[in-house]
C-alpha cells in the first residue's frame, strides 16, 4: 500500500532568455521521477500535444524534450517544490512548499502562465498568485486520467500556447 511521504522536487525549471510562456504542473509523478524528467509516464499526452502544436517530431530523449520546449519559447516547471504525497496522486498532496516560480519570471521574458490541469491552477492561486501578481490560465490536464479530453481536443485547446 502506498504511504504518504514527504518528497522534494529534484528537477529544476526548463527555461532560457527566449521563453515567452511558462507551463506549470503540480509535482513530478513516480514515473517522471523514475525517468528523470517532466511528464515521464508513457501514457501522459504532454509531449504528444506539444509535438503536434509545434509541428515537430515526438521527442524521446530528455535532450529532445528540452530542445522542443526551448526552441518554441516554452518554459516548464511545477508549482510545488516539496509536499507530502501518496504515490503520484495529486488529490493526496498536502503540506505544500511552493517552488520559486518568481525566479523564472525574473530571468526570462515570460508573457503568459498556463497550468497543466485544474490542480496546478488551484495550487498556483493558493500559494503563488498573490506573491507573483500574475494570473494563470488553466488548460486541461494531459494526464491519462483526464479521459474526457481526446488527444485531438487537447491539441486544439492547448494550441493557445503558440501565441
Amino acid at each position: 500500500m502506498n504511504q504518504k511521504r514527504r518528497l522534494s522536487h529534484f528537477l529544476g525549471p526548463v527555461y532560457d532568455e527566449k521563453s515567452r510562456v511558462l507551463i506549470l504542473g503540480t509535482f513530478p509523478s513516480d514515473k517522471s521521477r523514475d525517468s528523470g524528467f517532466f511528464y515521464g509516464h508513457p501514457q501522459n499526452r504532454f509531449w504528444r500535444v506539444l509535438a503536434a502544436i509545434f509541428e515537430c517530431e515526438l521527442p524521446r530523449t530528455i535532450e529532445q524534450k528540452r530542445s522542443l520546449l526551448l526552441n518554441n519559447g516554452v518554459a516548464l516547471w511545477d508549482v510545488i517544490e516539496s509536499c507530502e504525497i501518496v504515490g503520484s496522486s495529486d488529490s493526496s498532496i498536502r503540506n505544500v512548499i511552493p517552488a520559486d516560480v518568481g525566479f523564472v519570471l525574473r530571468n526570462s521574458p515570460i508573457e503568459d502562465l498556463y497550468a497543466n490541469g485544474k490542480m496546478a491552477e488551484k495550487l498556483y492561486k493558493k500559494h503563488l498568485e498573490g506573491k507573483i501578481g500574475k494570473k494563470i490560465t488553466a488548460l486541461p490536464s494531459t494526464s491519462p486520467a483526464n479521459a474526457v479530453y481526446s488527444l485531438e481536443r487537447l491539441i486544439d485547446t492547448w494550441s493557445i500556447i503558440r501565441g
